[in-house]
């Protein structure tokens, strides 16, 4: 069953989105507080649920901004690669469910992204990933955008 602050956000959103947002900060703020990697529920039984942190981190390239943030499901057949790309005014997070993919960033070295490991994609840094295994890949990828009326996506011939 919801709590209170979850029933009364439920409630504020009705009549005024500005005071349910409001309130949302507020809850998300204090829940900010709680140290990394921190178990937020107790685990007092099996049905609380666990909150296990996997990412801290300041935004990158963008000013401290976020106006959207966007979450994906990615599926990668083998042998597929997304072009070298990179997001305008967006940092990208990717994090691993199933299989393996390779990150490629410009100026570092590849990685290889396995189950339960994620990588940071600072904005405006070409990038690409692919799926070099035999079995398809699946990740969570999630977007910060700083400015939402810039492109998504811009696609970019492979740095030299």
């Amino acid at each position: 069953m919801p709590d209170d602050s979850l029933r009364s956000l439920v409630r504020w959103q009705r009549y005024s989105p500005i005071l349910a947002r409001r309130h949302f900060l507020q809850v998300m703020g204090a829940a900010a507080t709680v140290p990394v990697g921190s178990k937020v529920w107790a685990q007092s039984s099996p049905t609380t649920p666990k909150l296990t942190q996997i990412l801290k981190s300041d935004l990158q390239g963008q000013d401290q901004k976020v106006q959207e943030t966007v979450v994906n499901i990615l599926e990668m057949r083998p042998a597929t690669a997304a072009p070298w790309h990179m997001h305008p005014g967006a940092q990208e997070i990717i994090f691993v469910l199933e299989g393996s993919v390779q990150v490629e960033i410009e100026g570092r070295a590849a990685q290889k992204v396995r189950p339960g490991g994620i990588v940071l994609i600072p904005a405006e840094i070409p990038h690409l990933a692919r799926n070099g295994g035999a079995a398809t890949a699946r990740a969570l990828v999630t977007h910060s955008r700083a400015d939402k009326d810039k492109p998504f996506l811009v696609v970019l011939k492979q740095p030299t």
